[in-house]
């Protein structure tokens, strides 16, 4: 009688132990109750324990032992990637500690406007957590750390390429995106100089191209843009260009004055004879290829004609009679609002 109790026993523990098993193992198969995908960000040298809270925080599954106890019997407890994810409804745990071991992060494209400064760039990137925008700042004119990405310049303006870039939560920090935007310059000049024809160093070629992407927004106009500077470089006349006054203003309020151009500053063109001493901007694959390729012409002075584009003179008188037409044709404008 005792063994026959023992054995019956037995035999309900395996029972309830089958039960159990599938009933684990069926919840382990099961999507998870929650309606809408979630990003969780896991960072580094997380273990099951801090996952299964985060992932509790969450709501994407409840704080128990059972999302601990899948990750150890499959063996994938410590295969764990630390990263941001983003989590589907209708994943299952099973599916989810998966996803966790593949390391299939979010991957957040981020571009970069052309011609901004490297201080527009750092507060782009910091306002959406990238970065700390003084950290980023501070390297952009650190020696030493310029030095390691292969360049001989006294900051990083200009030499931050204007391009899209794929950046990963938890694997991107400072240093980072600013030698992968170095990085994409580097390759692009490489490529550019290849057949330019120039006299200009690397430098100087950044800044007049930086010039031309601030004179203009036309794309058609940058070779010639830059065609003028450069005659006015060979003539040793200044090249007065607004845009670089303004980047040597420490308050600029958006009213450019005479006073201004009267100022005294190392990137005031009106004043300094030839090229600042550096880029006023990030300039893009366009503008620089003006510089290496300008346009066949004569001309030494432009003026805007209000629509985005300008009109080109080979003479002041020439370039004078232009100012005194769009000018009057700007004051009408603004007269019949």
């Amino acid at each position: 009688m005792r063994s026959a109790l023992l054995r019956a026993a037995a035999l309900g523990l395996l029972v309830a132990l089958a039960a159990a098993g599938g009933w684990f193992w069926s919840w382990a198969n099961s999507p998870l109750s929650f309606d809408t995908a979630t990003v969780i960000f896991i960072p580094r040298g997380s273990g099951v324990g801090r996952i299964t809270g985060l992932l509790a925080e969450k709501g994407i599954i409840a704080d128990d032992l059972r999302f601990p106890l899948l990750a150890r019997l499959t063996g994938l407890g410590s295969r764990l990637r630390a990263g941001e994810f983003r989590v589907a409804p209708g994943l299952s745990p099973l599916a989810l500690l998966r996803l966790l071991e593949r390391g299939e992060v979010v991957r957040h494209r981020i571009t970069v406007p052309e011609g901004w400064t490297v201080r527009q760039v750092a507060t782009l990137l910091a306002a959406r957590g990238w970065v700390d925008a003084d950290r980023f700042l501070a390297l952009s004119t650190d020696a030493r750390y310029i030095s390691s990405l292969g360049l001989d310049v006294p900051a990083l303006e200009g030499y931050l390429f204007p391009d899209t870039y794929v950046l990963v939560r938890g694997a991107t920090d400072e240093q980072l995106i600013l030698r992968m935007m170095v990085s994409r310059f580097l390759a692009v000049w490489q490529e550019l100089a290849e057949d330019g024809e120039t006299t200009l160093t690397r430098h100087q070629v950044v800044t007049l191209a930086s010039i031309v992407e601030k004179e203009t927004g036309a794309p058609l106009e940058r070779p010639l843009i830059a065609r003028v500077f450069l005659n006015r470089l060979v003539r040793g006349m200044r090249l007065q260009s607004d845009p670089t006054v303004i980047y040597g203003l420490p308050a600029f309020d958006g009213n450019l004055t005479r006073s201004d151009l009267r100022r005294k500053t190392p990137y005031n063109t009106y004043v300094i004879p030839g090229l600042p001493p550096g880029p006023i901007c990030n300039p893009g694959r366009a503008a620089l290829a003006a510089v290496l390729h300008p346009a066949d012409s004569d001309a030494l002075y432009f003026v805007s004609r209000n629509d985005g584009t300008h009109q080109f003179s080979r003479t002041l008188r020439e370039h004078n009679r232009a100012v005194r037409r769009y000018q009057r044709a700007r004051h009408g404008k603004e007269a019949g609002k």
